[in-house]
């Protein structure tokens, strides 16, 4: 049997990869299996690898990683992998693929073909939740996207901090995620822009300085803050085209954007060249002159919640 694991979602597929591997193992002995890197093994080891019987088994499991960087596999590999013996399984992996060649489309055609993409919010969620029950713990889905919220779209990183917060209760609840796990500088980021918008100065101001506290520097605060604004300056000037659409011709993530729309609604272009233009002005003063960044930037926050209040 030949399998084909593809795709930009490398944790779902090294996660695939590592199970489907562990199983063949579990049956076979680690003597069965062997991974071979494609970008530097010769054609004619490859060949030897797919094609020859198991040693002290009764079956083999190949792993080929990005065979496609061997450009003489590429142009042999439908007649190297018909000779794939009936005692050999193969897991070809190629985290890139590009769909309009006749590679990927006989790879498609001719093996067992699964292709991992990133998955957006609603997917991380519910991922998230299947994940906490598969281990014996509970996650409800609107703390699934908190944590979201708070860690960031990393799945990598969601996955260890679930581990996390399953090693303290296997009933996983929001006081639980603010107390195990630390928010991401840019969600605090857009968490302290939700609250100077609408008008909670206070909070605002609490968010910043716990920022501060924690080391991050006020040119990363400037950075992130500068980025913000990027994405509320693309929400504005894409008028009343949806989320995805914007998401797609800005190559942002769905989710920053529909999240961002909320805060690009209540400003209008006017108003949001005047945010960016102080905050221009502030990074240059905080180059040019003994400007007390931090003071600038509690200003800034303060003036944007009592206008908004």
């Amino acid at each position: 049997m030949i399998t084909t694991l593809t795709g930009p979602n490398s944790f779902l597929l090294g996660y695939d990869l590592t199970a489907q591997v562990n199983r063949f193992v579990a049956e076979h002995g680690d003597l069965a299996l062997e991974r071979i890197d494609g970008e530097t093994i010769e054609l004619s080891r490859l060949r030897e690898a797919i094609t020859s019987l198991p040693f002290l088994a009764n079956k083999k499991l190949v792993v080929l990683r990005a065979p496609s960087s061997n450009k003489q596999f590429i142009e042999q590999a439908e007649i190297l992998l018909q000779e794939v013996s009936d005692t050999t399984d193969v897991i070809i992996v190629e985290p890139k693929l590009d769909k309009r060649s006749a590679y990927y489309k006989f790879l498609k055609k001719n093996t067992t073909f699964t292709e991992y993409a990133e998955l957006d919010v609603n997917g991380l969620a519910a991922w998230l939740v299947r994940a906490a029950k598969d281990k014996g713990g509970t996650l409800r889905s609107n703390d699934a996207r908190y944590l979201i919220d708070r860690v960031g779209l990393n799945q990598q990183m969601l996955s260890n901090e679930l581990e996390k917060l399953l090693l303290r209760d296997n009933v996983i609840t929001r006081e639980t995620i603010d107390l195990l796990t630390d928010p991401t500088p840019q969600s605090t980021i857009f968490q302290l822009l939700e609250a100077a918008f609408a008008g909670q100065a206070e909070r605002a101001l609490k968010l910043y300085q716990e920022q501060r506290a924690l080391k991050v520097e006020a040119s990363q605060i400037i950075a992130m803050l500068a980025w913000q604004l990027h994405i509320l300056a693309v929400i504005k000037a894409a008028g009343n085209r949806s989320a995805a659409d914007i998401a797609a011709a800005a190559k942002l993530s769905p989710y920053v954007v529909q999240k961002s729309t909320a805060i690009a609604k209540q400003l209008s272009m006017a108003e949001l060249k005047q945010l960016i233009n102080d905050l221009l002005d502030i990074d240059l003063k905080s180059k040019r002159s003994n400007l007390d960044v931090d003071e600038a930037l509690q200003n800034y926050f303060l003036q944007v919640a009592l206008t908004k209040h």
